[in-house]
């Protein structure tokens, strides 16, 4: 399933020139080419589009995705960007200075959203691994992901979405500039 011309994100897609054409392309083709559920591909490209703060590509997919993205993706899409945009400079802070001493320093960061998502563990891990690889935080991006081993996620799958984040991204940075 490729996003048709008369849907929102058909519209955005419409404002790229061209030498945004593949983020056009792929935009219009990523989120229904995967081996993910509709929920978990359209919440994966909604939680990285929170994170990326680009409103007019949030509305369109709320708009487009709207029959699978109920309340409960929605909120974990959300929590999940709020989230990982904390830990991701944290623990990015610890893993980059390389110092014993940060490592056993206890976070004391309040993520409670983590233990308790709205929606199911394997989809809000998958949202938070999306998340952590547009932010660029090594720890993250493979706890996250031994994570989703664990619970049974494929890799083709777990590749899948960070193929959407890295669309999302693109497209976030190409729109900014072009509309």
């Amino acid at each position: 399933m490729s996003v048709a011309e008369g849907t929102q994100i058909g519209v955005l897609a419409g404002s790229f020139s061209d030498a945004t054409k593949d983020t056009k392309l792929n935009l219009k083709a990523v989120i229904g080419s995967t081996q993910l559920t509709s929920e978990q591909a359209w919440g994966t490209a909604l939680a990285c589009a929170f994170n990326e703060g680009f409103q007019p590509l949030i509305d369109a997919l709320l708009c487009d995705g709207a029959s699978c993205l109920n309340e409960n993706v929605v909120a974990d899409a959300k929590a999940v960007a709020s989230l990982m945009s904390m830990n991701n400079v944290y623990y990015r802070f610890r893993h980059m200075v390389g110092k014993p001493i940060y490592q056993q320093m206890p976070a004391k960061l309040r993520m409670t959203a983590i233990a308790r998502p709205k929606t199911d563990k394997e989809s809000f891990e998958l949202f938070s691994l999306a998340v952590s690889a547009i932010n660029g935080c090594e720890q993250c991006i493979k706890s996250h992901e031994a994570v989703l081993i664990q619970h049974g996620l494929s890799e083709v799958a777990i590749h899948d979405a960070v193929r959407i984040a890295a669309v999302i991204r693109a497209s976030a940075v190409g729109l900014r500039f072009e509309t």
